[in-house]
């Protein structure tokens, strides 16, 4: 399929320099992603059959739910099916419940297995513990619909122990008339201490049935909160409670270890730091795998400089397993990119390395071989391999090749130009511009004319 974009003899001597990079994978040890053990195609399912049953499963959540397409193709990524059977019966057993639509859909998108699990031995024992429990129906839905994480624990003791939790903080808004009403516990003076912060709820319910319980504690919790808020992050930001998490779980030492870490390979303690503010998790693996991911990236061809300053741009690229790197980096060489194309891609948008490969692959031919930009020109602006291939490559193309086949532009523009700029500018430049003389570039632009079949995702 992409052999119109592969050039035989370069991918060759590339893929031979690379010979080694098998090895990598023999040893790499992959970090388990969050749905591994709920797998929804195997190794025998074909990409065809694999679209199939996200096209079929994104189709479905639509008509039955109302979800956003986008919300739709991301829960279509984590569980997908080519029959209605089972999930028909996830939806009427949560309706019987009580749960409207909308509350349905923030339980699938927090747990998608849901729609491919049997829902007599998962969700309706849950539900079933919690009413005899002496949850209300509207409670029920409320609580559940509000924090789905709680039907994920295991255990009727623990369904029951992190509920009553919600619960009580969701009937605590008003933290004030609880210090005078209700015992004052580490966990209640805690969520009120996070609240006046300006923790938002969701933030703060999420934090009361995770496993680490940082808002049950006193002086760790008040140490940790402290260093926080000195270090300035946003109480209104994920990366506020993902700090939390951190400084709670793990000692001063460990977290004098880690940095340590960081040091030897190359940071400075201000970039550790930095690296820290941008992605708080940075400090939550431990000093051997922070350590092999410097070393992956170095095997791939990074220099230790160059690798230090992929860790500060993207700093997430710490918790992608070596699997997942090198498999990247195959991945570009098969569709025709030199060493050092694949390593300027890894530089300037590090970000590439977690994309998959079948998306990465399906925009690299729209770019090359409808499009027309060189893989040399795609490969100094990686960045447009993050982008929706449907939602914002093809519109903004289509109106291109339309402003091509009328004769209203000469030759194809920059990549940049059509793909960085803003949109403002870019309407400016490509659409207000000869519209006068083709009005329907807007339509064009806005996807109720299309040009450019679209490619199956």
């Amino acid at each position: 399929m992409f052999s119109l974009i592969l050039h035989g003899g370069r991918r060759s001597r590339e893929l031979h320099q690379w010979r080694n990079l098998n090895l990598l994978l023999q040893n790499s040890s992959a970090f388990t992603e969050s749905f591994s053990s709920v797998v929804t195609t195997t190794k025998d399912l074909s990409l065809e059959d694999e679209r199939k049953r996200k096209t079929f499963t994104v189709s479905y959540l639509i008509d039955s739910l109302g979800l956003t397409t986008k919300l739709a193709e991301s829960i279509s990524m984590k569980a997908n099916f080519d029959e209605k059977g089972n999930p028909d019966s996830v939806l009427k057993l949560l309706r019987s419940y009580g749960f409207k639509d909308s509350q349905i859909s923030s339980i699938i998108s927090t747990y998608p297995r849901f729609l491919i699990e049997n829902p007599e031995k998962t969700l309706r024992a849950k539900l079933h513990f919690l009413k005899l429990n002496g949850a209300s129906s509207s409670e029920l839905t409320e609580i559940v619909s509000k924090v789905p994480k709680i039907l994920g624990k295991r255990g009727g003791k623990w369904i029951s122990h992190y509920y009553d939790y919600v619960k009580e903080i969701l009937q605590d808004q008003d933290s004030s008339s609880s210090s005078s009403k209700r015992k004052q516990t580490n966990r209640n003076r805690n969520v009120s201490v996070l609240r006046k912060l300006g923790v938002p709820q969701r933030l703060l319910l999420n934090l009361l049935i995770s496993r680490a319980k940082p808002v049950c504690g006193k002086e760790r919790f008040e140490e940790s909160v402290k260093k926080i808020v000195e270090m300035g992050f946003d109480p209104k930001s994920p990366k506020f409670v993902n700090a939390l998490y951190v400084f709670y779980e793990l000692s001063d030492k460990t977290i004098e270890e880690k940095v340590n870490a960081y040091i030897r390979l190359g940071l400075s303690v201000n970039e550790v730091w930095a690296v820290f503010k941008k992605w708080p998790f940075s400090l939550k693996y431990s000093e051997k795998n922070i350590i092999q991911k410097f070393e992956t990236l170095k095997r791939v061809g990074l220099t230790k400089e160059e690798v230090c300053l992929v860790v500060k741009k993207y700093p997430e690229c710490v918790g992608t397993s070596e699997e997942k790197i090198v498999k990247s980096v195959k991945t570009f060489l098969e569709l025709g990119f030199t060493k050092d194309e694949v390593l300027m891609i890894i530089k300037r948008h590090p970000q590439c390395i977690g994309l998959a490969a079948d998306s990465v692959k399906k925009k690299t031919e729209f770019l090359v071989k409808t499009m027309g930009w060189p893989l040399k020109v795609v490969a100094s602006t990686p960045i447009v391999l993050g982008f929706s291939l449907e939602k914002f490559v093809l519109p903004r193309c289509n109106v291109i090749k339309a402003l091509m086949s009328n004769g209203l532009i000469g030759e194809m523009p920059a990549i940049s130009s059509v793909l960085t700029s803003p949109k403002l500018k870019f309407l400016k430049l490509f659409v207000e511009k000869h519209q006068d003389v083709l009005p329907e570039l807007n339509s064009i632009f806005t996807g109720d004319s299309i040009l450019i079949n679209k490619i199956a995702l």
